[in-house]
């Protein structure tokens, strides 16, 4: 980021772009507001969002509903200053000058409600974390 006017972006990767990165993105949006901007996509994208994780979001007020799986683009890695990866290994492109993370979290894919909250607290606090990292008040 070269100018003052320029905000953060993080784009969160998982593979099908249905449950942690949209959970993650949700949150992020939520919490931090327009001080980042946000990004979601898969390395093999699902037809939907997982159902479970609109649930559990929607506990926290927090609509997902409208997020649609995105596929994988190197221009979305290019674009942002961080990439948070979920479980998504080495298909991730590698770019100089981004900040990398890897966030070991379960996959909630196929899992009810109860099975994704602990999942979605997790990406909470870490979410939480990022902002007072990156976008502190």
């Amino acid at each position: 980021m070269s100018d003052d006017d320029a905000k953060p972006s993080v784009l969160f990767v998982c593979v099908h772009n249905a449950g942690r990165s949209q959970m993650a993105a949700g949150f992020l949006t939520h919490l931090a507001g327009d001080r980042i901007e946000v990004r979601s996509a898969g390395s093999l994208p699902a037809g939907q969002v997982n159902p479970a994780a609109i649930e559990a979001m929607r506990e926290f007020g927090i609509d997902i509903t409208g997020a649609t799986p995105k596929v994988l683009t190197a221009k979305a890695v290019q674009a942002s200053d961080y990439v948070i990866t979920m479980g998504c290994g080495d298909a991730c492109p590698v770019f100089p000058g981004k900040t990398y993370l890897d966030w070991q979290l379960e996959d909630p894919a196929g899992k009810g409600v109860e099975a994704v909250r602990p999942i979605r607290d997790a990406i909470k606090q870490r979410i939480e974390a990022l902002i007072s990292e990156i976008a502190p008040r």
